[in-house]
């Protein structure tokens, strides 16, 4: 594991024994696809904790999105542990090692929240959880990532949600974002439908607000939360490798999880998609650094 910078500047582990509320760690690397250059998402996890680096010695002022400072007048509670190696195609040994860090952060026991990467990331993410179910999952997305295969390849980006919904642990699908086209096809639409998976289109949440999802997941329920940053709109997010009008807001996104952390309960968090190499001016590490705080505060909230 390395670091360079820590989030927020959060210690690399707890003190005094103490077990943390929440773990951060990035991973570049899931399955990815012959032919396909995903070399720069190695730069995520690294670009959003420099982002954050501004607000490091901010942490105790009051936060406008949470309503209070970020850990509500309590002891910092997370920690940043840095990345899991991950290499460029070796898919079976990324999806192991991003599987045994998920499953060893939920044994201590706290919240996994993971830095990515592209999003393939998630599906061993996911999976790490089968000893924790049921769980539900809520995906912002721009799509659906209902694939079985593409290229040979089961488990890389364009199949997540797929692979998520064949484990047994997992309850339910929330999808929020959809919007334009994508790798899916009428098949992959019936699929996800087959399956029961709730379809949110961005103009849903722009017309009703984010209401219209989070009434989709049951009160109570576990929650792991996907986000892959082109859900977002790319006025706000243009670092992404597809950029596509008519996305989510920052507030709707902000709303949107602080809105789950009251009617269930956040288990888990990933953030993907990030590609630094298309973002502007470094608008879209600062949107992701302040979208992981918003969770962080959450997560306080939430318990």
């Amino acid at each position: 594991m390395t670091v360079s910078p820590r989030f927020l500047s959060f210690p690399y582990q707890a003190t005094d024994g103490q077990i943390p509320l929440a773990v951060i760690f990035g991973a570049a690397h899931g399955s990815t696809y012959r032919g396909k250059d995903s070399s720069a998402y190695a730069l995520a996890a690294d670009t959003i904790r420099a982002a954050s680096q501004e607000d490091a010695s901010l942490i105790e002022h009051w936060d406008f999105d949470l309503g209070g400072p970020l850990f509500d007048g309590k002891p910092i509670s997370c920690i940043d542990i840095g990345d899991i190696k991950t290499t460029v195609f070796d898919n079976v040994g990324n999806r192991e090692r991003i599987e045994m860090k998920t499953r060893e952060v939920l044994s201590m026991p706290a919240v996994p929240i993971l830095i990515g990467g592209d999003d393939s990331v998630p599906i061993p993410f996911f999976a790490g959880f089968s000893d924790h179910g049921p769980v539900w999952i809520l995906q912002i997305d721009a799509h659906i990532d209902w694939r079985d295969e593409l290229d040979g390849e089961s488990y890389g980006y364009s199949s997540p949600m797929r692979r998520a919904s064949e484990m047994p642990h997992v309850a339910g699908i929330v999808q929020v974002g959809l919007r334009s086209v994508g790798s899916a096809r009428l098949t992959e639409i019936e699929a996800a439908r087959r399956y029961g998976s709730r379809l949110v289109t961005s103009r849903e949440v722009h017309a009703q607000g984010v209401e219209c999802a989070l009434r989709q997941i049951p009160e109570g329920a576990q929650v792991i939360v996907t986000l892959d940053c082109d859900g977002l709109d790319p006025g706000i997010m243009p670092g992404v490798a597809a950029r596509t009008p008519g996305g989510l807001t920052y507030t709707q996104v902000i709303d949107l999880i602080a809105g789950l952390g009251r009617r269930a309960k956040i288990v888990g968090f990933d953030l993907v998609e990030f590609y630094p190499p298309a973002d502007i001016d470094g608008l879209s590490a600062l949107t992701a650094s302040r979208l992981l705080v918003n969770v962080i505060g959450t997560l306080v909230r939430q318990t």
